[in-house]
């Protein structure tokens, strides 16, 4: 299923932390130095420089690969520039493979440094312990990141656009109180997947749900033929309510569906739910459309579906600038995040005029409270250093909220209107 959060999108396997409140590091205080005015400021240019970016995400890895990410954030500067740039500045776009491998995402960051990049927009990396502390240390600000790492919602330097794994989780746990029986969640035997259970349960709970059955799974198996047998035989324990199986491993739930599918004959009535991330039409098409296992299954995402015509701007764009590209697929949330964190930045950068543009006054005016307009496909973004989840650990998640999306016919299609706000179910979430 889909939620910017959690990761269906992949977990990190060591380097993210748990979800806890975060400390100010001596980068982040420096970072807030910059911000201030003191000190040495990357990316200060003349008024008819261009404004240089970055932005970054693992490619061709036996992993998780978002080439879409870059490919996206090269097509947007294009367009942009195509348009008369912004304030009349033509907008430089760096990009970076980071690999799935902390040694890249940290080389990856040292480059926006040595670059003078007055931000990192619309990036994956699970690795933030690597690349955030170079990045609080310059004073650059991490804008839409895809939403899978703890840091990126304790950073003081970070803003991100959805509210990841987290809000996904949630929000799924929600809807699954009203509509399943023992609800089965297959996560990954990592750090970063034991916090998983306490945000699917957080939901559950709130519907008035028995928490879910936590079924650790190696997370780079080539197949799950025993997880898939186990999580049936749990998921039927109530003969009168069928239950629901939860994969959420990332990239490799596709391998586990392909057991699970093998494994289903015997319970037909067993649905599957996931997160976005873990699930997208490409997904859906290629495992059997109406006939694959996903049919009926819910699915928490960050944004409304991909065929709303509130995407049409970005497809407008995808169009015009980079027809043919088979990386950028408009159904995917990483090139969706990059479009909306790249629309973070143009009106960051309007708000600027003729004034500096730089890390520290690009910082400066998204801590001030600008507030940001996406066209419908999130609520309006403000960030403050204090908001209403930093008491559970997500002092800078600002957008709470969450679609719900149901596979119907073979398609991802709306299962409610409109958003569903999961901020008081976070708030109950035992995840400090």
């Amino acid at each position: 299923m889909t939620g910017s959060r959690f990761r269906s999108s992949p977990l990190s396997r060591h380097r993210s932390r748990p979800f806890r409140a975060g400390v100010i590091t001596t980068g982040a205080l420096a970072a807030m130095t910059l911000a201030a005015g003191c000190g040495v400021v990357p990316g200060i240019s003349a008024a008819d420089d261009p404004i240089t970016v970055m932005t970054w995400a693992p490619e061709e890895t036996k992993a998780t690969n978002k080439p879409g990410m870059p490919a996206f954030a090269r097509a947007y500067a294009s367009w942009v520039n195509s348009e008369g740039g912004i304030n009349g500045r033509k907008l430089n776009v760096l990009t970076c493979n980071e690999r799935n491998d902390s040694v890249a995402a940290a080389r990856c960051a040292r480059t926006a440094v040595k670059e003078n990049a007055v931000a990192v927009v619309g990036s994956y990396s699970q690795h933030a312990d690597a690349f955030m502390p170079a990045l609080e240390g310059a004073g650059i600000p991490y804008i839409g990141g895809y939403g899978i790492t703890t840091d990126e919602f304790t950073s003081p330097l970070s803003y991100p656009v959805n509210g990841g794994q987290p809000a996904l989780l949630a929000g799924l746990g929600r809807a699954l109180a009203d509509s399943c029986g023992p609800v089965t969640l297959i996560r990954p035997d990592t750090i970063a997947g034991d916090q998983l259970p306490p945000l699917l349960n957080s939901g559950l709970s709130a519907g008035g749900h028995e928490p879910t059955a936590d079924q650790r799974a190696e997370e780079e198996a080539t197949e799950y033929e025993g997880q898939s047998k186990q999580a049936l035989e749990t998921s039927t324990t109530d003969p009168e309510a069928p239950g629901c199986v939860v994969p959420a491993l990332g990239d490799r739930t596709g391998t586990f569906m392909d057991s699970f599918r093998r494994a289903r004959a015997d319970y037909p009535d067993v649905r599957t739910a996931t997160v976005m991330g873990s699930v997208d039409q490409t997904t859906i098409n290629t495992s059997g459309g109406s006939s694959s296992p996903y049919e009926g299954s819910y699915v928490t995402g960050w944004y409304p579906a991909s065929s709303d015509a509130l995407w049409d701007p970005m497809k407008d764009v995808i169009k015009k600038e980079a027809f043919g590209d088979n990386r950028i697929d408009p159904a995917d949330t990483g090139v969706q995040t990059t479009w909306i964190a790249y629309t973070v930045l143009k009106q960051v950068l309007e708000s600027l005029g003729d004034g500096e543009v730089s890390s520290s006054s690009v910082t400066r005016t998204l801590n001030k409270g600008l507030k940001v307009e996406t066209g419908g496909l999130t609520p309006t973004l403000r960030w403050q250093f204090q908001d209403k989840l930093a008491a559970v650990g997500f002092p800078r998640l600002v957008n709470a909220n969450v679609t719900l999306q149901k596979v119907k016919d073979g398609r991802l299609v709306a299962g409610s209107e409109g958003f569903i706000d999961v901020t008081d179910t976070l708030h109950k979430a035992d995840v400090v």
